[in-house]
C-alpha cells in the first residue's frame, strides 16, 4: 500500500506544470514511485481474527434454549417447540369392511364403522313385476290414435258434458259401452280399447267404476288428460241426496 501513498504525497502546489504551445510538456522529471513486493497486501491486517465458521444454531437461539432448559435462569424466556406426533399417536384409519361377505340390503355383521350409510331396510330388494304388453292390430298404434283424435269424429258419444254420479257410471261397463273415471273426470274408453298397449281386457278392469287408483299403480307417468281428452264425457259427482 506504500506505493499508493507516494502518489498522494506528491507536492504539486509549489510549481504548476507548464505545457508548451505544441502540446508537449517541458523537460521536467517527475518522481516515479517505487514498487516493492514486500509492500503487497498479505492479509496481515486480519491476521488476528478468527476464521472459524459461526456456530449453528446460534448461542442465543430458541433451539439451544429448548435443548438445554437449565441454561436460562428465567423460565418465561424459554421457548417451547411443538412436538411432531408419531405414527402410534395419530388417529388410526377406519377398519376395512369385508365386501366379499356382504349381501345387498343386509348390513355387515359386527360393523363398527361410522362411515357407512344408515340402512333403511334389512330385507333384500324385491323384484319389480314387468308389465306385459300385447301385440296390437295393424292400424291401432299410438300415432293412429292421435290421427283419430285429430279427425274430428265424436269419440265422446254424448252431445254435452254431464255431471255423472257413481250409480250412473256403473251402468257403462260393457265392451261396446265402457266409461271410467280418472282423477274426477269421466271418459268414454270404448273407442280407445283397441289402441290400449296393455290390451282391451286390461282396460276393461276399470270400466263402470273409478279407475284412478289402478291407473296410478299401473302407469302413473301417463297423462290421461292428454291421452283421452277427446273422450271426455263429464265429471264424477257424489250421489244426489234423496
Amino acid at each position: 500500500m506504500s506505493y499508493l501513498r507516494s502518489w498522494f504525497s506528491l507536492d504539486t502546489s509549489s510549481s504548476a506544470t507548464k505545457v508548451e504551445p505544441n502540446g508537449s510538456y517541458p523537460n521536467q522529471s517527475l518522481p516515479v514511485p517505487e514498487f516493492n513486493e514486500e509492500d503487497e497486501d498479505d492479509g496481515s491486517d486480519t491476521a488476528g481474527e478468527d476464521d472459524a465458521p459461526p456456530a449453528f444454531p446460534a448461542i442465543n437461539s430458541a433451539q439451544r434454549a429448548a435443548a438445554s432448559p437449565s441454561s436460562s435462569s428465567d423460565p418465561s424466556r424459554r421457548l417451547s417447540i411443538p412436538k411432531i406426533l408419531t405414527d402410534s399417536a395419530l388417529m388410526p384409519p377406519p377398519p376395512v369392511p369385508s365386501l366379499a361377505t356382504r349381501q345387498p340390503g343386509v348390513p355387515p355383521p359386527q360393523s363398527s364403522s361410522s362411515l357407512l350409510a344408515p340402512m333403511t331396510t334389512t330385507q333384500p330388494p324385491k323384484r319389480l313385476s314387468r308389465r306385459d304388453k300385447v301385440a296390437l292390430a295393424p292400424g291401432f298404434g299410438p300415432l293412429d290414435w292421435g290421427n283419430l283424435k285429430a279427425s274430428g269424429q265424436n269419440l265422446r258419444g254424448v252431445d254435452a258434458l254431464m255431471r255423472i254420479p257413481p250409480s250412473m257410471l256403473k251402468l257403462h261397463n260393457k265392451k261396446e259401452d265402457a266409461w271410467t273415471a280418472i282423477n274426477g273426470k269421466v271418459y268414454n274408453i270404448t273407442p280407445y280399447l283397441p289402441y290400449h298397449p296393455g290390451g282391451a281386457k286390461e282396460l276393461m278392469r276399470v270400466a263402470g267404476r273409478d279407475g284412478t287408483k289402478l291407473f296410478s299403480l299401473t302407469h302413473a307417468w301417463v297423462n290421461a288428460d292428454f291421452m283421452l281428452d277427446a273422450c271426455l264425457v263429464g265429471f264424477l259427482v257424489s250421489e244426489p241426496s234423496s
